[in-house]
């Protein structure tokens, strides 16, 4: 019997919307590289949505190119870009950032998100013309270990980096489940205005695969369509993407798909806690970080797929439960059927 995957939010194929989307349009003749209809139509539903019609908007196949493609093109060649340790752009991307020339400078934090002391400190520490020169701060929301980010956080890093002379470029991959978190107050329209770029992501909230990448501050959306092409980002049929995006923007179906992700995470929170398991980190997101003794973990990988993700000592792992807009309910219900059967060994 196939053991059901809580590996990530993207093993499956799209939400049936996009699908039909996709087949209704199929043989509809549309110009190449964006300039079809559908892109500037879910152009537009995005712009909308966050309240800022002067977003420049470009429609992207991933994150990984989101990421590479923006701070290649933002950065002079002798600057670099402020992550935590635990951002996607320092851990999970083969280099992709230190291939463009530039520096990843790390700060480390346990909770997955940067803080205005963290920034001003770190920059303490620079010896100008010496070191590189940090110009970008990459933040994630919701972040790589679950957490996200408030309006206030938000607001108060964006005028710590308008202080310091530093971009602020805020990583979408799951935009959508952190900004529908439990407890969080932030909103697009709130990140459009407190950041100088960022992006929304699809390929992990229902979308085949894609990514909209918003710049917000106008110094910088001059000529980026030339760095998309050099780089292989920007499609000839650029109308996949822009269909997907038209029916995510489309009767909010975005946000819905994330709080249902969220929502199946939150059950499994509840009853990894009820069972007596610490977390990681304190998510609200549709990410989930128990911690359990190794013997607990075995019997659950014999039934189950997930990713151990941190060693805590010689007994005991974080492992890292994901849930996604696909995630039926009675997959979740089986994990906890599961865990209560489990015994130390």
């Amino acid at each position: 019997m196939k053991k059901y995957s809580f590996k990530n939010d993207y093993s499956e194929g799209c939400h049936p919307a996009i699908l039909q989307a996709l087949a209704a349009s199929n043989m509809d003749q549309q110009p190449g590289y964006g300039d079809d209809r559908y892109s500037r139509e879910a152009i537009e539903l995005i712009r909308r949505q966050m309240q800022f019609p002067a977003g420049d908007i470009h429609l992207v196949s991933g994150g990984t190119q989101a990421n590479l493609t923006v701070i290649g093109a933002m950065l002079r060649p002798h600057e670099s870009v402020i992550a935590a340790n635990t951002g996607h752009i320092n851990v999970h991307e083969t280099g992709a950032i230190e291939a463009t020339g530039h520096k990843v400078e790390v700060i480390r934090s346990g909770d997955g998100k940067l803080y205005p002391a963290q920034i001003k400190a770190f920059l303490g520490t620079v010896d100008a013309v010496h070191m590189t020169k940090p110009r970008m701060v990459y933040i994630s929301n919701s972040t790589e270990v679950g957490t996200f980010y408030t309006k206030g956080e938000l607001q108060a890093l964006h005028e710590c980096c308008k202080a310091h002379q530093l971009w602020l470029f805020m990583d979408g991959a799951r935009m959508g489940s952190g900004l529908c978190a439990a407890g969080s107050d932030l909103t697009l329209p709130d990140v459009a205005r407190c950041t100088d770029v960022f992006y929304i992501g699809g390929t992990k909230n229902g979308a085949l695969f894609g990514e909209a990448i918003v710049i917000c501050n106008p110094l910088l959306q001059e000529d980026f369509k030339f760095h998309l092409k050099q780089r292989g980002a920007l499609l000839a049929k650029g109308r996949a993407l822009g269909v997907q995006f038209q029916a995510l923007f489309t009767n909010d179906l975005y946000f819905e798909l994330a709080r249902y992700a969220n929502g199946l995470a939150a059950v499994l929170t509840a009853a990894l806690k009820e069972a007596g398991y610490a977390m990681l980190t304190e998510s609200t997101t549709n990410q989930v970080f128990p911690v359990l003794p190794n013997t607990i973990m075995e019997q659950l990988l014999q039934a189950f797929e997930f990713y151990p993700w941190q060693k805590i000592d010689d007994q005991n792992t974080a492992i890292r439960l994901v849930t996604s807009w696909a995630t039926p309910e009675s997959a979740v219900q089986a994990f906890i059927e599961k865990l209560k059967t489990v015994t130390p060994q």
